[in-house]
């Protein structure tokens, strides 16, 4: 379909037992291999994720970045590399939004900015609708762009992504990308994606600690970020 390209998922998973099914089934049927990453569950999300057709990978230091640092070590024959959480809060078939211009050649880079509808308006806690104002504010201060999200449906070349040297193994791990993204001058696409309330309990934003970690994560990274950052136009659909 994408003259010869093939297409990984990386989904990390943490008890998402109930979820785990749905999102692999409505991932488009033109990705190659759907990689789950199980992060420590303790409610069989690796024996569900494995029937319903995906690779599974163990990762047993908790922490999203570092499930998604394992599920991209185990890939070889991959040409492009997409993101997606477990918790059925995204809708995997907006992945076709970011994924075809990548495979296509047009952009490096896609990210999905979230986009609450109908009775789905409070999908995003408000504690974390706050916290990301003053992320997407602080990166514009110090980076110079304007992002509206962090969210975390995306989608790179393989390419781009091993040039990124992705670090952080928690909370910073979308915006270490995205900032990184920026300073390597790659061709980004953002664009609108549907998002509703997860299934079951964020281990992030649903308690107070992760919330605190992933803030102060936030700032880390952008700060770190700050002193040899260089961004080009990035083109945004409405």
């Amino acid at each position: 379909m994408f003259s010869g390209k093939r297409i990984a998922i990386i989904i990390p998973a943490l008890n998402e037992a109930r979820s785990i099914t749905r999102v692999i089934k409505d991932i488009p049927a033109y990705v190659d291999e759907i990689v789950v990453v199980d992060n420590g569950s303790s409610d069989q999300t690796d024996v569900i994720a494995r029937a319903a057709g995906a690779r599974v990978v163990y990762q047993s230091v908790r922490g999203y970045g570092a499930a998604c640092l394992a599920g991209i070590r185990t890939l070889r024959n991959v040409d492009v590399v997409g993101f997606i959480d477990g918790d059925y809060s995204d809708y995997p078939e907006d992945l076709c939004k970011l994924l075809e211009p990548v495979a296509g050649g047009e952009y490096d880079f896609a990210m999905g900015q979230r986009e609450c509808v109908d009775s789905n308006m409070n999908a995003i806690p408000i504690h974390q609708r706050l916290g990301n104002w003053v992320a997407c504010h602080l990166i514009h201060s110090l980076h110079g762009f304007s992002f509206v999200d962090l969210g975390p449906m995306r989608c790179l070349t393989k390419e781009l992504l091993f040039e990124l040297q992705m670090e952080d193994e928690d909370f910073g791990w979308t915006t270490e990308m995205q900032i990184k993204v920026l300073r390597a001058r790659a061709r980004m696409l953002l664009t609108p994606v549907r998002y509703r309330k997860r299934i079951g309990q964020s281990k992030i934003s649903g308690t107070f600690k992760g919330s605190f970690l992933a803030g102060y994560k936030i700032i880390y990274w952008t700060v770190r970020l700050s002193l040899s950052s260089s961004i080009r136009r990035i083109e945004q659909q409405a």
